[in-house]
């Protein structure tokens, strides 16, 4: 039990530094970033990137509450059921985003021949390619926790 504990409270203080370092992104690092582009590109893209890191600092936010359901050992309740939904729903609606930000940006570079470098899209092609992974590890995770919520249950039952 010592170390799972020790596991919980590690992955919780790497989740508290993960969160700061986004906060941080947010508010002072990605405005001042975007400040030289032009004003048609970079309000959209900060509203983009915004929202995808949004959505990572919900995602954290869940994983914290999931960590608190397993240290009362509700892990396999109703209750984690919610909150992993919630993780595929950021996830999923950040990976849309990036995904929506990727095709625009390649769609500029592919239309604007000055631009034109096969690069920067075969970059952006992998991260929302890899960027789908956690995505659809969540969806199978989900399904995993339902069978394992369902044979608790069933177990409880029995006894």
């Amino acid at each position: 039990m010592l170390h799972s504990r020790l596991i919980v409270f590690l992955l919780r203080a790497v989740l508290v530094v993960a969160a700061l370092w986004l906060v941080v992104i947010l508010t002072l690092s990605m405005p001042g970033g975007l400040s030289d582009e032009p004003a048609p590109m970079r309000i959209p893209v900060q509203i983009a990137l915004s929202a995808v890191i949004l959505c990572v600092l919900a995602v954290i936010v869940c994983i914290w509450r999931l960590l608190t359901l397993l240290r009362r050992d509700r892990i396999f309740s109703g209750a984690s059921r919610r909150w992993v939904d919630a993780i595929v729903w950021a996830l999923g609606i950040g990976w849309s985003v990036l995904a929506v930000l990727a095709i625009t940006a390649t769609s500029i570079i592919y239309f604007t021949p000055e631009l034109r470098d096969p690069g920067v899209p075969m970059v952006l092609f992998g991260i929302v390619v890899l960027a789908a992974v956690p995505v659809l590890l969540m969806l199978v995770m989900r399904g995993l926790l339902r069978q394992a919520t369902d044979y608790r249950a069933e177990l409880e039952e029995v006894i």
